[in-house]
C-alpha cells in the first residue's frame, strides 16, 4: 500500500515538529553567528601586555666589547 501525502497542517504536533527540524538543519556555508568588529579606540588591557612583551629594550650598547682579540 502507498502513503498518500497529508498536509502539513493536519499531521499531528510531533510530526510536524520533525518535519521543521530536517528543514533547518544545515546551513551551508553560512554561519547564522553575528560577529563584529573590535572598537579600535576601546582600551584592550590583553594588547597592552601584548606589547610589553614584544619591544623589549636592548642594552647590548652597556655591555663591554673588546674591539682587539689577542691572538
Amino acid at each position: 500500500m502507498t502513503q498518500q501525502y497529508i498536509p502539513l497542517e493536519k499531521q499531528s504536533k510531533r510530526k510536524q515538529k520533525e518535519y521543521h527540524a530536517l528543514q533547518r538543519r544545515d546551513w551551508g556555508i553560512l554561519t547564522p553567528i553575528t560577529t563584529k568588529s573590535e572598537n579600535g579606540k576601546a582600551y584592550n588591557r590583553k594588547k597592552s601586555k601584548q606589547r610589553r612583551y614584544e619591544y623589549e629594550p636592548c642594552l647590548d650598547f652597556l655591555l663591554p666589547r673588546k674591539l682587539f682579540t689577542a691572538s
